[in-house]
């Protein structure tokens, strides 16, 4: 969507942009939570929408995706994290509901998954079995619904 809007400077009429927030998210795996199977480290967001979420934010100006995404989970998590491939892009427009965003999901593992601890704009942050997951902000639902998919597809291929 075009829009038109004054130069600052000059007053000149000039042509504008809206185009989507590019973000990332990570899904942070964890082999095993408490006997219970496969899980992942979801961040409990301390500014609206409220809720549990998947570590992620914005891509800075200057910074390439993969680096927003290891950025991201240290301020969010504290976790160093090695970014262990693409999981997908989710660009539905109605995926927030503040703006039009586009996300890409990464696939990561931690270094060490005992320095868990929530910060920046996390209040908590937390192990869940892919099992027994919050309800989720965003379409995190539907990003994790896809995650497992993908482990059973893999499982069944190994059978």
């Amino acid at each position: 969507m075009n829009d038109t809007r004054n130069c600052p400077k000059c007053n000149t009429p000039v042509e504008t942009f809206r185009n989507p927030f590019p973000t990332v998210d990570a899904i942070i795996q964890v082999a095993d939570v408490d006997d219970k199977g496969p899980g992942v480290v979801l961040i409990e967001r301390s500014n609206p929408p409220y809720g549990w979420a998947l570590p992620g934010g914005f891509v800075d100006y200057g910074e390439s995706c993969e680096q927003a995404a290891v950025r991201e989970m240290k301020e969010e998590t504290n976790l160093d994290v090695v970014l262990s491939g693409l999981f997908g892009v989710y660009s539905d427009p109605d995926r927030d509901s503040r703006f039009h965003t586009v996300s890409v999901v990464y696939l990561a593992v931690a270094d060490d998954i005992s320095r868990l601890r929530a910060g920046d704009d996390a209040g908590k942050a937390r192990i869940f079995p892919l099992t027994g997951l919050p309800k989720l902000a965003f379409d995190h639902g539907d990003i994790l619904d896809d995650y497992r998919k993908s482990l059973n597809k893999a499982e069944r291929k190994e059978k």
